[in-house]
């Protein structure tokens, strides 16, 4: 009898030995496939960073207001100037100049712009939003009793270098001080 287990156990034993180095995996298939999916991996890897490179052009926003520092009246003069805005807080997308007052759509796009305006009683204020030149949108106080405040906003669309400022009319003005009375800032919505 012991012989006889002793036998089963050398057949059982050879049978586990011929299949452990005999293997029925086919490891050249299973490389192909690990490097097949190796190269699709890398090309989400660079899709995703192309992806996020582009979103991150996208980004575009501005907000000034008009004094950098202390408080002060912007006018009358006899003709129209363009505001500068010198108090910059955010210029994402670097399409505000700080130094002309102009912001330069880095992009084509829908885009968002708003301006305030304020003024002391007395005066007169007329502020224009301008795109390339043509009149978009105004605010307007008239020698009020009090302090004259004003607001507008636009949604256009811009072409690569298209320029929107805002002007100062003749004979008008504006006042600010640290609170940012008078202020312009616009964001793109969306690319096109």
């Amino acid at each position: 009898m012991a012989v006889l287990q002793m036998v089963l156990l050398l057949c059982a034993g050879s049978s586990l030995a011929e299949e452990f180095f005999s293997p029925t995996v086919n490891i050249i298939a299973e490389l192909e496939k690990l490097k097949s999916m190796n190269e699709r991996i890398q090309k989400l890897e660079e899709t995703l960073a192309k992806v996020l490179n582009e979103n991150e052009a996208k980004k575009v926003a501005f907000s000034a207001g008009l004094l950098e520092s202390g408080e002060g009246h912007t006018g009358p003069i006899n003709t129209e100037i363009t505001l500068i805005y010198k108090k910059v807080f955010s210029n994402i997308g670097g399409g505000y100049d700080p130094n002309t007052g102009i912001f330069t759509a880095p992009r084509k796009g829908v885009y968002y712009f708003r301006f305030y305006a304020h003024c002391h009683g007395g005066t007169t204020m007329t502020v224009t939003l301008f795109k390339n030149g043509q009149t978009q949108c105004s605010v307007h106080a008239w020698k009020h009793t009090s302090n004259g405040n004003g607001s507008n906003g636009v949604v256009l669309t811009l072409e690569t270098g298209d320029q929107i400022y805002t002007q100062l009319m003749p004979d008008t003005q504006v006042f600010d001080n640290p609170f940012g009375y008078t202020s312009f800032g616009g964001f793109l919505l969306f690319p096109m």
